[in-house]
């Protein structure tokens, strides 16, 4: 199982009536703050040896748009869409190598949900916002919680 899971929430999305929810796209705001988070973690010296998204649109586009810093390319897992958990978080990671880094780009309050499952710890997870646990077997220490305006000024600073 990995050593360390990341979640990045999807950046700021069209309002949920512009279209079918799987079908909402990010705003433009939403696709800066999904580079922006993408270089930030590419600022902060952590690699990812996968990258896994939810197939709505809004967190694809948000993976796609962070991978290009990362150099992962984003593999879409249906899990992801909705009612994600600590469990099913553990399920995903379940293949991936003991120090392995694997990043998961999906939605709120799922998010919130494995940090909770997997930590104690409530957090107020930002749209495009970042969250770091690492993991010891099925427990994990919440290492990072990063809100999308420290994401830019650490991406600021590895320019």
């Amino acid at each position: 199982m990995a050593n360390q899971l990341w979640l990045l929430r999807h950046g700021e999305a069209e309002p949920h009536d512009a279209r079918p929810d799987d079908e909402r796209r990010l705003t433009p705001r939403g696709e800066e703050q999904s580079r922006v988070a993408g270089a930030a973690l590419a600022a902060l010296g952590l690699t990812f040896q996968h990258i896994y998204t939810s197939p709505k649109a809004r967190a694809r586009d948000t993976a796609r748009l962070a991978a290009e810093a990362l150099g992962v390319e984003p593999a879409e897992r249906p899990a992801l869409a909705e009612g994600f958990d600590g469990a099913a978080a553990l399920e995903l990671l379940a293949g991936a190598e003991h120090q392995e880094r694997v990043l998961i780009v999906g939605h709120n309050p799922d998010f919130a949900q494995v940090v909770y499952d997997l930590t104690g710890g409530r957090v107020d997870f930002k749209k495009g916002g970042v969250a770091g646990i690492r993991l010891d077997g099925t427990r994990g220490e919440l290492i990072a919680l990063l809100r999308p305006r420290e994401l830019e000024r650490i991406s600021r600073s590895g320019r």
